[in-house]
Formats: structure tokens, sequence, C-alpha cells
């Protein structure tokens, strides 16, 4: 790596570029950017109907943190750091039912579901202990259309501001009364995170990337955003049958028998996405959550859970079926094009091109990059190890020493 002086980047023509090459596989700059930007957004966890019963849990793993939700005895849904209080064992894998406490594998500790600290085996050898100073840490939680999400540094908007603009295109799909499809579908990519979410804010290589989706749809490229990074397309299944069975098939039977929902929603598939790693994808017969989480500089975790209307019909199966069948080769797709892209950011000498107005919704979140870890608009990586106080000085420098991305 050069360790010369860094420069900010300069307008070299009109053209809108992306972020320039080091910023997609510098470790210092993803724990930056986990610091500053995925630690102060929202963040999935699960649906409420998979909190059904008091102690139904859920958790998110994120890179350094965990995050466990689940329903108290009085019904309410509240989210806590998964973390003992004790010695920081972590306290709950997956999702579950934890009955009437959350109990440390470790040591016994035990804790209400509302979070307040119940039990400690040998309570006497600690002497002078307060249990109420020793209750799980709460988390910042919001459900919208069912969907419920946490954010672990709290403030700036709420999930409902954010859709306002959009919450009334996904209504009619009833995403409250879906449930959960099998398990979550989590896996390790082999790039940058941002390279994964650039990926999935822009449908311009819809056409080549996704032959599927070309075949099947009118896919909506430029789609909207609003003022806080959501964004959405609009994709109608196309009058012109497929010539591949799985995608002709749902073609036919999806307008036909999908008949509890109105016309329309029967033929379009809806494309969210939201700042900075998440994205909801709404299908006539079902609904998936793609959620990009760092893992190292050059790894990230795909987290794909899927869920769908409870109907036990056997069309609406076949629908599911196929519509796996589709998304699945379009998740391979999105795969290969990323770390391909991920390999490519290392060729000696490469400098971000200029991006399409199709990628608007890149430009937005690289905006927001930028703001929050102002060093991404140097053209050089900062010599090792000081990364972070060149950011510190650089937002010094701008007065947003508390930005964020979100």
């Amino acid at each position: 790596m050069n360790e010369q002086t860094p420069i900010a980047l300069t307008e070299v023509d009109s053209m809108t570029r992306g972020l320039p090459a080091w910023t997609y596989f510098n470790q210092e700059l993803t724990e930056l950017e986990y610091q500053r930007v995925i630690l102060p957004s929202w963040q999935f966890v699960c649906h409420v109907n998979q909190l059904k019963q008091p102690g139904d849990f859920a958790t998110l793993d994120l890179m350094r943190d965990s995050v466990l939700v689940t329903r108290g005895k009085d019904g309410e849904i509240r989210a806590f750091m998964n973390v003992c209080r004790h010695r920081g064992s972590k306290l709950l894998d997956g999702a579950g039912s934890c009955k009437g406490r959350i109990r440390c594998p470790y040591h016994g500790w035990s804790y209400s579901l509302d979070g307040r600290l119940a039990a400690v085996p040998s309570e006497q050898t600690f002497p002078g202990m307060k249990k109420a100073e020793f209750g799980l840490k709460p988390v910042e939680m919001e459900v919208i259309l069912g969907l419920v999400f946490v954010r672990l540094v709290p403030g700036g908007p709420s999930l409902a501001e954010m859709f306002k603009d959009f919450i009334e295109m996904a209504r009619p799909y009833r995403l409250e009364e879906m449930e959960p499809v099998d398990q979550p579908w989590i896996e390790t990519w082999n790039c940058n995170w941002k390279v994964a979410v650039d990926n999935n804010l822009e449908n311009y290589h819809v056409p080549v990337g996704h032959p599927g989706y070309h075949r099947m749809l009118d896919n909506d490229l430029l789609g909207e955003i609003n003022s806080h990074g959501v964004a959405v397309s609009e994709s109608v299944l196309k009058d012109r049958p497929s010539p591949v069975w799985t995608e002709r098939l749902y073609q036919k039977m999806a307008p036909q028998f999908l008949t509890d929902l109105p016309e329309k929603n029967r033929r379009t598939w809806l494309f969210f996405s939201m700042v900075p790693n998440i994205g909801i994808d709404i299908y006539p017969d079902s609904m998936d959550v793609f959620q990009i989480l760092p893992k190292s500089a050059e790894t990230c975790v795909m987290r794909y859970p899927v869920f769908c209307r409870p109907d036990d019909r056997r069309e609406a199966k076949v629908l599911r079926y196929l519509n796996a069948r589709i998304n699945r080769q379009v998740g391979y797709e999105d795969q290969e094009l990323s770390e391909r892209v991920q390999s490519g950011l290392r060729s000696n000498g490469y400098q971000p091109g200029p991006l399409s107005d199709y990628e608007h919704a890149i430009v937005d979140f690289h905006d927001r990059l930028r703001a929050a870890c102002p060093v991404v608009t140097l053209t050089q990586a900062p010599a090792h190890g000081s990364l972070s106080a060149v950011n510190a000085a650089m937002l010094t420098d701008t007065g947003s020493g508390d930005a964020a991305a979100a």
C-alpha cells in the first residue's frame, strides 16, 4: 500500500463517480464503517409472527455485537443486547423459545423476559450487589408492517418516517400476516459489504446479469428514492411467456390463483432498499429480506430469510417453489457478479468509472458514506493505523463530528 500523504478526490469531469477502489479492501475502514454506519442504522431481526408467545425470541448477530428480541409475559416485544451482564457470555442463539426466563449458559444468571436480572447463583458471594442495576441492556426497536428492526446507536429518523413515501405500495401484500419459511439462508460472500450493497441498489445490471428476470419481468431500471435513502423499483410480469418453464409457469399461475390480492399486485414484484444494507423484496406469493452485513474487509455475510402468507393450497405451494428456484438462481448470479467486482477492484491503476442515471441509489449511498466517513473521499488510504484519526480530523474540519449515514 502506498502510504504517501493522501489527497482528496478532485473533479476531473462532469460525470458522477463511485468510491475509490481502496475503500473496498481496507480493514480499518470496515471497522470505522461498522461504528459510524452500521450501528446507527436500522437492522432487521425477525417477523412479529416469530414471537407469538411469551418467551419466543430471535437473535441478530452483527460483526461484533449480538441482539435478541423477545416477547414478554405482558405481550410486549423488547430488544436487548444478547450479552450476560456478568462475564459477557452470549445468551441465546438463533430463534426459539426460552419459556419463563433468559438463562446464561455459562454461570446460570437468569433474566426475566422484560430484561430484569432475576436470579444469580450463589448470590451471597457478590457482596453489595444490587440486581436492579444489572438488567439486560435495552436496544432501540421498531416494528413496521410486521417486521422487527433494531438500532444499536439510537437517534435519527424512525422507520415509519423513512418508509412513509412508499408504505402504501407494500400494504396490499399483507406483510403482517406472513410467517417464516424454513430457516434463514446465511452465507459468506467473498466481497466487501459495499460491493454487495452497490449491486443491490441498481437494476442497470438486470438485463445482462439476471437473464431470468429479464425474460419474465418488465423491469423498472430506474426506480425512485426518497430523502431518507429508501428506494423502490416496481417490476411487472410480462404478458409474453418466458421460454423457461419455471418462469413461464409463475407468470401464468400468480395472476390466476392469488386472488386474495388485488389484480395489479398479483403481477407486481416490489424491490425496496434501505440504507445502508437492507433489501426488502415483495412478491405476490412471498417476501424476503436481503441483509448485507460486513464481516471483514473482503467478506460479508448475506442473511436472507423468506416469509409468506399462510396458504396451504397446492397452487400457493407451487408458486413459492417456483419463486425459490428463480430467486436462488438470481442469488447465485449476484454473488458471482459481486465477487468478480471485488477481484477487479485490486487491478493496478483502476479508477472508478462513471455512474449511470440508473445507479442514482448508489450515488445516494456513497454520499451518505462520505458524510459519515469523509476519509473515503481520499484517493489513497491513509497510512496504516492512522485512518480513524484522519477521519476524525476531517469530521472536525467539516463540523460534522456527530454525522451518521442514516
